[in-house]
């Protein structure tokens, strides 16, 4: 065991967080806690861990499930696709692996949804395999150690750091080691203000040495974010509102939401009367219009979505809007909808 893996060890000793899923080498509960926490805090993620097994204890319950089901149960954790991926993958094993989860890193890599990371996850924690995780905390802590200056996101980096991370593993320990150094990025070598005062790795940290600890880890690519202007309107038919399922490759794809239309801009309300869609819901009677939410500001990983909320209310008896669902306004819940427009029906339906 080299210096840097033992003073590792000897601090997750100390310091380790205590969770549900590092209290089981199942591998399907190791699976679910990893796609969760891929863009996920902790402090978020248990609980919805939590709920998400006790709903789906095993692969046969997952896979049995119904898609719709998935996505409730994953509402409010973002990033849509990997409840999609999971519940895919769940019907894989059960298709492709007689039910089993795989035990080999070849195996579960071949699983929908499953990359190098989450597959070096499994195999290490749950068998104990000698494979090494790279992921957002392993890049900080390796770069910061070592002073590697190469960015993360590039070709060769990503090369460099997967050699680097695989040399520095504790292979006769691999599942406490991967867990150590994961930990002790999100706790201790933090990406804002890390305690390097306290830091058992201080004496020998080459980006404390040289003054480069907020420059590391190095990214070569800023992320662009794109701004989308949505106008949401909230159809009250008598007790009844409307709701459709999102499709196509979208955010949020499967997912509900109310009457939509998407502009280039923020629309007033003489622009929303007369925007093409509002033609397209079936109605020829003149609603009452009421704005009830104007300027949301919704931040995702690479949009900006600028939404406002209109409630638009017609008479119990209009015919049309085929391409939507009437369900009563109590029932919402439901159906899996983005936090967005959760939030809002939280208020207002």
């Amino acid at each position: 065991m080299n210096a840097f893996s033992r003073i590792l060890l000897d601090w997750y000793a100390e310091y380790k967080r205590e969770l549900p899923w590092r209290e089981t080498k199942d591998p399907y509960r190791i699976w679910i806690s990893e796609i969760i926490l891929q863009q996920t805090r902790v402090a978020q993620g248990y609980e919805y861990f939590q709920r998400f097994v006790e709903r789906f204890p095993d692969l046969v319950a997952l896979a049995e499930a119904d898609e719709d089901e998935v996505m409730k149960y994953w509402q409010g954790l973002g990033y849509y696709s990997r409840a999609r991926n999971l519940h895919a993958a769940a019907r894989q094993v059960m298709r492709d692996f007689e039910g089993r989860f795989p035990d080999t890193y070849e195996g579960i890599r071949s699983l929908k949804g499953i990359g190098d990371y989450t597959a070096a996850a499994i195999c290490s924690i749950a068998y104990d395999m000698p494979y090494a995780v790279v992921d957002g905390n392993v890049y900080r802590v390796l770069s910061r150690y070592f002073g590697v200056e190469t960015p993360i996101d590039s070709t060769q980096g990503k090369k460099l750091f997967a050699s680097l991370a695989q040399e520095m593993l504790d292979e006769k320990h691999a599942a406490l080691y991967n867990q150590a150094i994961m930990d002790f990025g999100a706790i201790q070598c933090t990406p804002q203000s890390p305690s390097c005062m306290f830091c058992p790795l201080a004496d020998s940290c080459s980006a404390l040495a040289t003054g480069k600890v907020n420059l590391l880890p190095v990214k070569q690519h800023k992320t662009k974010t794109t701004d989308r202007y949505f106008t949401y309107i909230y159809i009250c038919i008598g007790g009844q509102m409307l709701l459709r399922k999102r499709t196509g490759n979208d955010i949020w794809r499967n997912l509900y939401e109310l009457p939509l239309i998407e502009a280039d801009h923020q629309l007033s309300v003489d622009e929303l009367l007369l925007a093409p869609e509002l033609e397209g819901l079936g109605a020829n009677v003149k609603p009452v219009v009421r704005p009830l939410q104007i300027g949301v500001k919704h931040v995702l990983s690479h949009q900006i979505i600028h939404a406002d909320f209109y409630e638009m209310v017609f008479p119990a008896d209009i015919q049309g809007f085929s391409d939507y669902i009437r369900i009563e306004q109590g029932e919402w819940e439901h159906y899996a909808v983005p936090r967005l427009i959760h939030q809002f029906l939280e208020k207002y339906a």
